[in-house]
């Protein structure tokens, strides 16, 4: 029988934040693979966890997911482990899932800490629908196009960032967006966490005066529903009454009630 995949979500600041079933599943694992082995080290060792590590990131997913199921295949239990937060949420371990679910290997999740539901229970912007975009790409055409689907986006909008990317990606984001509202997310479960309430162009202006440092979150409004109403009254409007009566009656009518409507 093949072992089984464990996905492991650990702390994204502060060590206590990681459950007892994930501490007896890295305890018990035949081995672990880490985003980043040095820094998964001092986690485990804090919780004096020795079992062998292996490295499993962006440049050598592939090969290494390859390598994985192989030895999940033999009957070895894994637990995936991220640099911080769930494995799979902006992080490469979705290749090894993927693979792992092909060869019919049992992966299973164990629940714990990640930044964006931490931001978006913190931000007091409306959670019921979102949508997450991780990190903006960082610049040409990729940008510009994921920057117009978000002025499209009516759903709140959350994004990873980085401190010395922070101010362009605000920037940007007021360029295309407008005004919108934004929870500004720092160093969540540390020290130093911070949650500010914004506008964008009030969280720019406040990271000009103050250096941006640590780990970002930003928790956006969605597209307002005035601007939407108004986007599709203009659309109407902008139509002859034929063109209006082929609108309608593409929605299934027939002429008859497509002209009453």
């Amino acid at each position: 029988m093949s072992g089984t995949l464990y996905l492991c979500a650990t702390p994204i600041g502060n060590r206590e934040d990681i459950t007892l079933r994930a501490l007896r599943v890295l305890r018990e694992a035949d081995v672990i693979a880490a985003e980043d082995t040095r820094r998964s080290r001092i986690l485990l060792d804090s919780y004096e966890i020795k079992k062998p590590l292996v490295s499993y990131h962006e440049h050598n997913k592939y090969e290494r997911a390859e390598e994985l199921v192989g030895r999940l295949l033999d009957g070895e239990n894994i637990a995936l482990i991220t640099d911080a937060g769930t494995p799979v949420i902006s992080d490469p371990g979705e290749v090894l899932v993927i693979r792992a679910r092909e060869a019919g290997i049992p992966v299973t999740a164990l629940p714990g800490p990640c930044a964006l539901v931490d931001a978006l229970s913190l931000s007091g912007i409306s959670g019921r629908r979102f949508a997450f975009e991780g990190f903006l790409p960082v610049s040409g055409p990729e940008r510009r196009e994921v920057r117009e689907a978000l002025r499209r986006e009516e759903r709140t909008i959350i994004l990873y960032e980085a401190p010395h990317r922070l101010l362009r990606t605000l920037d940007d984001l007021r360029e295309v967006l407008g005004d919108r509202r934004v929870s500004v997310c720092r160093e969540l479960t540390k020290i130093h966490e911070e949650v500010l309430s914004l506008t964008l162009e009030e969280a720019a202006a406040y990271y000009r005066r103050a250096e941006p440092r640590g780990e970002f979150v930003l928790v956006l409004a969605g597209r307002p529903a005035a601007e939407i109403l108004a986007e599709k009254r203009q659309r109407w409007e902008d139509l002859s009454p034929a063109e209006h009566l082929q609108q309608v009656m593409a929605e299934g009518l027939d002429r008859k009630a497509a002209l009453k409507r």
